[in-house]
């Protein structure tokens, strides 16, 4: 059996919708890391998005794990022309309702829809379990990525995964049957 521990990443402290731009996370909280760290297998190998708030994070719970390259295929939603902006200062309300509201093929101007993303980052699961087969994984990503694995694992509708918290330096722990993924813990802050 695969087991991936996905981490969402350190905050970043930003109030508008972070997606692909490049944010730095606050990894201040080293007490708080190195707890994270210890909860995690110790033989497992660490990968992560590219984008430094998760890399950052990857590397300072890493720790004597073997790092592997970053994969851009575990980055956030992309919201392109609604990147870094407030919910509130987004100019067309009714497709930015209906992205969250009726998540699948609705997309922000120049960005991507759910079903786009959840495609993307299936494609990066499946590849990790064919390089590492049997192995535990620990990847570290962005909220929007992991939720789209739980929604894979429970079986749910977009819009009933939106329901689920995924905090940051949080754990959610995911078993791939041979058939099937299975959530162990979701949202588990060590």
């Amino acid at each position: 059996m695969s087991r991936i521990f996905w981490v969402r990443h350190a905050p970043t402290h930003a109030k508008s919708m972070v997606g692909w731009s490049d944010i730095p996370a606050d990894l201040g909280d080293t007490a708080r890391l190195a707890r994270l760290s210890a909860h995690l297998p110790a033989d497992a190998p660490v990968i992560s998005s590219d984008l430094i708030r998760a890399r950052a994070t990857a590397d300072a719970i890493a720790g004597h794990r073997l790092r592997l390259p970053d994969d851009p295929d575990l980055r956030e939603i992309h919201f392109g022309a609604w990147e870094l902006q407030a919910f509130d200062t987004i100019p067309d309300q009714t497709r930015l309702r209906a992205f969250w509201e009726r998540p699948g093929d609705i997309r922000p101007p120049n960005g991507e829809s759910w079903h786009e993303v959840s495609a993307r980052v299936a494609r990066a699961a499946a590849r990790l379990r064919a390089a590492h087969p049997r192995r535990d994984i620990i990847a570290v990503a962005h909220m929007g990525a992991i939720l789209t694995q739980v929604q894979a694992a429970l079986r749910l509708t977009a819009y009933e995964t939106f329901a689920h918290r995924i905090d940051n330096l949080s754990v959610t722990e995911l078993h791939w049957t041979g058939e099937n993924w299975q959530a162990r813990a979701i949202n588990h802050l060590p």
